[in-house]
């Protein structure tokens, strides 16, 4: 049962919805992927004013949460970046550095335990695959598609179960 004297969560992804993931893309387009130089350059994530306006604007009435699929090791970088662009503080949901699962089966567990407690106003991410999954499910998404997609990406987020 949901409470409803707290206000509604407003969920956020991270990459390529609030952070511009382009400059880092070349760590994922080299075989081997070099995920340690992907995840370090992540705090030079350009902002992506879209997103950032989203998230300010749902903070007016929602409680903002972040699900991202970055690893539990980048959580001190990812803090201090949603500091430094001066976005609302909110619980970060990771995933654990070593769950290798879909994203979109580790955001939608996370979404569906939230969902047990709390109303989920609305999800905003840029993974189709994601945002599908948590339309069936009965979840108001908001597809992020102001930056191009990235195919490396796509199959990090899907076949390894990276970000």
């Amino acid at each position: 049962m949901t409470d409803s004297s707290r206000p509604p969560l407003a969920v956020f992804d991270l990459d390529n919805t609030l952070a511009d993931t382009a400059h880092r893309q070349r760590f994922l387009e080299r075989k081997p992927r070099d995920w340690d130089g992907f995840f370090a350059a992540a705090p030079q994530d350009p902002p992506l004013a879209q997103g950032i306006a989203l998230v300010l604007e749902s903070a007016e009435e929602c409680e903002v949460v972040y699900l991202t699929g970055r690893p539990e090791r980048c959580r001190q970088d990812t803090l201090a970046w949603l500091a430094a662009q001066g976005l609302p503080e909110g619980r970060v949901h990771m995933r654990r550095d070593n769950d290798r699962r879909p994203a979109r089966r580790t955001k939608l567990e996370t979404l569906r335990r939230l969902a047990r407690t709390r109303e989920i106003r609305v999800l905003v991410d840029d993974d189709e695959l994601v945002c599908e999954d948590a339309e069936r499910a009965g979840f108001t998404v908001v597809r992020a598609r102001w930056t191009a997609p990235s195919a490396a990406l796509k199959t990090a987020q899907e076949r390894e179960g990276r970000t």
